[in-house]
C-alpha cells in the first residue's frame, strides 16, 4: 500500500477549509488542519471530521507566529500546503488594517519562508481574491493579466501575498500556485459576509423569529459561486504540472439587491416590507462591481454548475431548518 499523500490546510475550521477537508479525505489524504485557538470556538464546520477519522488531524498554530508554522511543517512534511487561512472580512479590515496585514501578507511569508526551509518539495497554494482587482481602470470581466487596483487593506495584503507566492515561485523554484477567486457561497458561508446575513435573516423572519434585515449598499455587483465546486477548481490548481495563476469564477454577476429579491421571493415574501438600509453597513472604498473571466481554468477542465438562484435557495433551505445557529 502506497503512502498516503500528507496536506495541511490553514483556515481549516471556514467554509473553504472544512469542504476542502472532506474533498481531500475523499481523494485518501491525511488532512492536518491548522486552528487558531479562538478557532476552537468556532470548530462545527469540522467536529463532524474530528470524530472517527483516523485520516484528519488539528493542530493550534497561526499564521502570524512563525515558529508555530515551522512546528507543524516539520512535524507533518506534507507534500501539499493549502493556505486558506485569513482575515477574511474586507469591511473588518478597515477597522484593524495591521492585523489583516500581518494575518493576509506577513502570514503567507512565514509559511512559504518555512517551506523553502523545512520541506522545499511541498506544494503551496495561495488563497487570492477578487477584491485585489478592486477599481482595475479597465472593462470587466477580469482575468490573470488585469491590472489590479485593491480598495481596502484586504485587498492590499491580498496582494502582497500574491506577489509574494509569485516571487518565492520565480526566485526559488517552489511549486507555489495560486487561485483568484471570485465571491462563493454555501450554507458554511460566515454570518457576517452579507449573504449569509440575508439567508439567515430570510428565514427568521419566515419563522417570525426576526422583524427586519439591516444592508448597506444593494448596488454592488458580484460574481458568485458555490464554495464546494470552488473548492474542486483549488485542488484541480495544485494538481497540475507547473505553478500558476488561476481566475475562479463564475462570469455571472448580480446584484446584492438581484441576492435580497431572489431570497425573500423564494420564501414568499416582498423583501421591500423588511428590509432597511444604513450608512453604518458600507464601506470606506466600495468596489462596485467584481465580474470574473475563468477561461484559463475551463481549458484545464473546471467549469461551474451551480447556479445564481440554486445558491441562495440551498442557503435558505439550510437556514429554515437551523434557524439558531450562530
Amino acid at each position: 500500500m502506497k503512502n498516503k499523500k500528507k496536506a495541511i490546510i490553514s483556515g481549516v475550521t471556514g467554509q473553504d477549509g472544512s469542504y476542502l477537508a472532506e474533498l481531500l479525505l475523499s481523494k485518501g489524504y491525511e488532512v492536518h488542519g491548522i486552528m487558531r485557538r479562538l478557532s476552537s470556538f468556532a470548530s462545527a464546520r469540522i467536529d463532524h471530521l474530528i470524530v472517527g477519522n483516523p485520516d484528519f488531524h488539528t493542530h493550534h498554530g497561526d499564521l502570524t507566529d512563525s515558529p508555530s508554522i515551522a512546528g507543524i511543517i516539520s512535524e507533518v512534511r506534507p507534500d501539499e500546503f493549502y493556505n486558506l487561512g485569513a482575515m477574511s472580512h474586507v469591511k473588518v479590515s478597515f477597522e484593524v488594517p495591521q492585523y489583516t496585514l500581518e494575518a493576509n501578507a506577513v502570514g503567507v511569508l512565514n509559511v512559504l519562508e518555512a517551506l523553502r526551509k523545512l520541506s522545499p518539495h511541498t506544494k503551496f497554494y495561495q488563497a487570492s481574491s477578487s477584491e485585489m482587482f478592486g477599481v482595475p481602470g479597465v472593462p470587466a470581466p477580469y482575468n490573470e493579466k488585469t491590472p489590479m487596483n485593491p480598495q481596502s487593506p484586504y485587498g492590499v495584503a491580498k496582494l502582497a501575498a500574491y506577489h509574494l507566492t509569485r516571487q518565492y515561485r520565480d526566485g526559488y523554484g517552489m511549486f507555489a500556485t495560486t487561485g483568484i477567486l471570485f465571491n462563493h457561497e454555501s450554507p458554511r458561508r460566515g454570518g457576517t459576509f452579507v449573504t449569509k446575513k440575508v439567508s439567515k435573516a430570510v428565514a427568521r423572519i419566515k419563522q417570525g423569529l426576526q422583524e427586519n434585515l439591516v444592508l448597506g449598499n444593494l448596488n454592488a455587483k458580484r460574481d458568485w459561486g458555490w464554495s464546494p465546486e470552488f473548492v474542486e477548481a483549488i485542488y484541480l490548481i495544485m494538481q497540475q504540472k507547473e505553478p500558476d495563476v488561476y481566475v475562479v469564477a463564475t462570469g455571472e454577476t448580480h446584484t446584492i439587491k438581484e441576492f435580497v429579491e431572489e431570497a425573500f421571493s423564494y420564501v414568499g415574501l416582498n423583501w421591500k416590507k423588511y428590509v432597511q438600509i444604513h450608512e453604518r453597513y458600507k464601506r470606506p472604498n466600495e468596489v462596485p462591481l467584481l465580474l470574473g473571466d475563468a477561461s484559463k481554468i475551463k481549458k484545464i477542465g473546471w467549469k461551474p454548475k451551480m447556479k445564481f438562484h440554486e445558491i441562495v435557495h440551498a442557503m435558505i433551505d439550510y437556514d429554515m431548518a437551523h434557524p439558531n445557529e450562530n
